[in-house]
């Protein structure tokens, strides 16, 4: 493929855009808005489920999610206990029975495969008796890393209905593992792998990640074959960041464009391989094999509106606010919420507490990051049709001209009826959503107090 040079060097690494607003941008509502209000008029039709199980047996190098190393006696047993008080809450505010209807499910993390599988099963349960959502009727995804993916859990997964199973590698070399802070063996990681195939699960997703100390692009190219070697359905390409408060975070921080070139070389090689070995690509980071079979919802449509989030790490969206439990990075304030959770009663999960208003502006803005970053692009038609007749380029003129400028979009053309990124312009997805942000959040996610 052509690499263009964009006029301006734009660092090309600088936030992975996951949910906008970011939870950093949250605060803590005053008014605490009873959850039966704040989906009182929203569509429940075709709702996402997301359960949050913030618990891990090792913490990687590069990892700033909400989770704890273990969990002591009986912790587990009180957290479930807390997401049952939860989901009774949740489901009582969402309202009449019939017009509730959960289109996708997902158990993330953490390491939801952290519990065992007895743990799994009541996880299930709460799932499906106290939020109604069948499990076996609808997509489910479900992460995992390679020490916790046992036969006994999988088994369990996979009888209630798993349709999608992530394994988090990162590398299948194992000096670049302990390099990310991530110990490991290559012949367990094998293990894993087959274990998980055994369960016949439909869809595999390998993640791995580029720009490890000591990479290369062979090595590189040796641990994208070693998955390819199991045909995985999916495959997640990362590019490593080191972030404050994280293991790696202790590094000293800054620019660094040595480091830049090197990912940008490293997901160009990884991006080039996949697409020669029949894998398509659905954004920067995910990619398909062609011949893989449908899959429900992935990283992009599960963050729409209408998610329920249960659990302490776990974010829910309606059209007007975006809501969660307090959020942190350092082993010590996690610790802190979670013995809050789970020393909570029923009453209190029937309030949002900490979370970010949408107003018409912020919803125009996550709808064009969203659709930009993946591979099909914007259809206009859609924006119209959701925002009064505007279009993008109503509203983003000046953020559409730089990305068109840069070689980053398809067509310069505003009135173009789809906004498509070039290959470029996926290669720097994590240089586009952050230009996207609004004011207000830039404002407070700079204010956010690192804990």
């Amino acid at each position: 493929m052509t690499t263009v040079t964009s006029p301006d060097r734009v660092a090309p690494y600088q936030s992975y855009v996951y949910a906008y607003p970011h939870k950093t941008a949250y605060r803590r509502l005053d008014d605490r808005p009873p959850l039966s209000t704040l989906w009182a008029a929203e569509p429940k039709d075709a709702l996402s489920l997301y359960l949050h199980i913030p618990f891990c047996e090792i913490r990687c190098g590069f990892c700033n999610l909400f989770t704890r190393i273990g969990a002591p006696d009986g912790l587990t047993t009180a957290y479930l206990d807390a997401l049952d008080r939860q989901a009774t809450a949740v489901r009582a505010a969402l309202g009449e029975e019939a017009t509730v209807r959960f289109a996708t499910a997902a158990f993330g993390g953490g390491t939801p495969t952290f519990l065992t599988a007895a743990e799994l099963e009541r996880l299930c349960d709460i799932a499906e008796h106290r939020m109604g959502a069948g499990l076996r009727a609808v997509p489910l995804s479900v992460e995992a890393s390679p020490a916790t993916a046992t036969a006994d859990r999988l088994t369990v997964l996979a009888e209630r209905g798993t349709t999608r199973l992530s394994l988090g590698v990162q590398s299948f070399d194992d000096t670049e593992a302990r390099a990310a802070v991530r110990p490991q063996r290559r012949a367990d990681v094998e293990a894993a792998l087959g274990r998980v195939r055994d369960a016949r699960i439909p869809v595999l997703n390998i993640d791995l990640i580029y720009g490890i100390d000591g990479q290369t692009e062979e090595t590189w190219l040796r641990s994208l074959d070693a998955a390819l070697a199991w045909r995985p359905e999916e495959l997640y390409l990362y590019p490593l960041y080191i972030r404050p408060l994280t293991g790696l975070g202790r590094r000293a921080d800054g620019p660094d464009p040595a480091w830049d070139e090197q990912r940008l070389r490293l997901y160009r090689t990884g991006r080039d391989h996949l697409l020669a070995h029949g894998y398509e690509q659905q954004s920067m980071r995910m990619f398909r094999r062609a011949d893989a079979p449908p899959q429900g919802a992935d990283d992009y449509a599960c963050q729409t509106d209408g998610m329920i989030g249960l659990g302490c790490g776990a974010r829910s969206y309606t059209a007007r606010l975006h809501y969660s439990f307090d959020y942190a990075v350092g082993m010590h304030q996690i610790r802190s919420i979670i013995d809050d959770y789970v020393s909570r009663p029923a009453t209190d999960f029937a309030h949002a507490e900490h979370g970010h208003p949408m107003n018409p502006d912020e919803a125009r803005r996550r709808h064009l990051l969203q659709s930009l970053l993946q591979a099909e692009g914007l259809q206009v038609a859609d924006y119209r049709a959701r925002f009064g007749d505007r279009t993008p380029a109503d509203d983003f003129a000046a953020e559409l001209e730089r990305f068109a400028d840069r070689g980053w979009l398809e067509s310069g053309d505003p009135q173009a009826a789809v906004l498509r990124l070039t290959p470029e312009g996926l290669a720097h997805s994590d240089a586009i959503g952050p230009e996207l942000f609004s004011p207000a959040v830039r404002a407070a996610m700079a204010a956010y107090e690192r804990k």
